[in-house]
């Protein structure tokens, strides 16, 4: 069986779109795009498709993902064409690659890292205007991140507990108008870029609701197979380098 991984963005008045949505949307979507998708056997087939490491509500992203199976090659010029034929405004489709069979490459499994692009609106209503940033702001990531520990309360669905988040930022650093995020992902470590810009914001002497901010997700990485210390290669590798083009004829 043919396994392939489709990247997408996720911007505008999408973003206030859940996850489930979002699928059920797709499933629509790969129909009316006549992709030769798989089915499960059984008395209620539905489509062989696993997402990887989904947005929350509100936040837009240039690399999202989710991988399905092909019941016939098509190739990857022609499904991105016929996918984005019949997007709505704030998805498009970027990239349809052939991926391992193997189930231990899923996206769903092999989500390691993400980075985020956090920018500062000057209100709640309005995510695209942004408020002049303080003359500080880059010495105060840099202290942020100095510190020995960042501790926060990190709520689940059961409990809350104090958890130290540093060894979890992988890279924090300011830009011109915001801050740039790189953070553990995935089933084994995973760390919410709201959880971060919240302690920054505190450590600042301010509160979120004081300073909005809007999130955005740059890309989705899994662990480079190849990596090892000391070595040329890079850490981590985005989900979509780990597969290839689908030639046809």
């Amino acid at each position: 069986m043919l396994k392939a991984r489709i990247k997408f963005r996720k911007y505008g008045v999408m973003r206030f779109i859940g996850h489930l949505d979002v699928m059920r949307f797709f499933q629509k979507a790969i129909r009316r795009a006549d992709i030769p998708i798989a089915f499960t056997a059984g008395y209620s087939p539905h489509m062989i498709m696993s997402f990887a490491q989904p947005l929350g509500v509100g936040v837009t992203s240039d690399g999202e993902y989710f991988d399905i199976e092909l019941t016939e090659p098509i190739s990857s010029e022609q499904a991105i064409a016929q996918l984005n034929a019949v997007m709505v405004e704030g998805i498009e489709v970027v990239s349809f690659k052939e991926i391992s069979s193997d189930k231990k490459a899923s996206g769903m499994t092999i989500v390691a890292a993400a980075d985020y692009k956090v920018t500062f609106p000057k209100t709640f209503q309005d995510a695209f205007d942004l408020r002049e940033l303080p003359d500080d702001w880059n010495s105060n990531v840099k202290r942020f991140m100095e510190e020995e520990k960042i501790v926060v309360l990190k709520k689940t669905k059961r409990s809350e507990k104090e958890v130290d988040i540093k060894p979890m930022i992988y890279e924090m650093h300011a830009i011109e108008d915001g801050i740039y995020l790189f953070l553990a992902t995935g089933s084994e470590q995973n760390l919410k870029p709201d959880l971060v810009t919240e302690a920054f914001i505190n450590f600042t002497g301010k509160s979120p609701e004081e300073m909005p901010f809007h999130i955005h997700r740059l890309e989705v990485y899994a662990q480079n197979p190849n990596y090892k210390n000391g070595c040329d290669e890079a850490r981590f590798l985005a989900l979509e380098a780990l597969g290839k083009d689908i030639v046809v004829g």
